[in-house]
């Protein structure tokens, strides 16, 4: 038990980086999907497959990949300093995870009974107070339980920022693995912990989502 207490006390010094660079990146990335989303559904050509570019190669790659192109190579090739390692993860991780969920955006938007839209029309409302009264209110409540989803897989992605030496739950049990060997199995149990402890809430959320998207959803 007590070493069960010090490797806790180690892992909760990369608690709060865990934790704020999966509030920033959860928050980048849903004000992408919803950006790019919509993007989708835009009848200009240019804007769409622009999105669907995006998209495609950030759904089409690991994220590893791009994290290590975010932090190595656009440095090398371009000159271009994207910020602090801090930055960088929140921004690999908030690019990868709003590719997926532009798609779930641009599916509940295009999920919304069609009959919905007769009716704005012949209420004569503008495209904007379609969207904004009609369709994004039925839209979001379908997105819900695929966005807690996609948070928790977040919550995983942000164990690959110690990749990039920055000082998370992960970064830790790295360094107590490496000088305790005959730990590792101990430390990576507690690891797993950590991380579940705090998926727990998000579990609960998104449990609470689904039941929010099986309301108010006219067919």
């Amino acid at each position: 038990m007590e070493a069960i207490l010090n490797i806790s006390q180690e892992l909760g010094r990369g608690l709060w980086v865990t934790i704020s660079i999966l509030i920033a990146s959860a928050l980048l990335a849903y004000l992408i999907g919803f950006i790019a989303g919509l993007s989708r559904l835009s009848k200009n050509i240019f804007i769409q497959k622009f999105t669907g570019l995006y998209i495609e190669i950030f759904r089409g790659t690991s994220l590893i990949v791009q994290l290590f192109w975010l932090y190595y190579a656009i440095p090398m090739l371009f000159g271009i300093n994207l910020g602090s390692n801090w930055v960088i993860g929140v921004i690999a991780i908030g690019l990868n995870y709003g590719a997926y969920l532009s798609e779930v955006v641009r599916g509940s938007v295009e999920a919304v009974d069609s009959g919905q839209t007769e009716a704005a029309v012949a209420l004569n409302m503008s495209s904007y107070q379609k969207m904004r009264y009609i369709i994004l209110p039925q839209a979001v409540r379908m997105m819900l339980p695929e966005f807690g989803n996609y948070t928790i897989q977040m919550l995983k992605g942000t164990a690959l920022v110690s990749l990039i030496s920055l000082s998370d739950i992960l970064y830790y049990g790295n360094i107590l693995r490496s000088s305790n060997l005959s730990q590792a199995p101990l430390i990576y149990l507690v690891v797993l912990g950590f991380y579940f402890i705090l998926a727990l809430p998000l579990i609960f959320l998104t449990r609470k989502a689904e039941d929010v998207s099986k309301k108010g959803v006219a067919n």
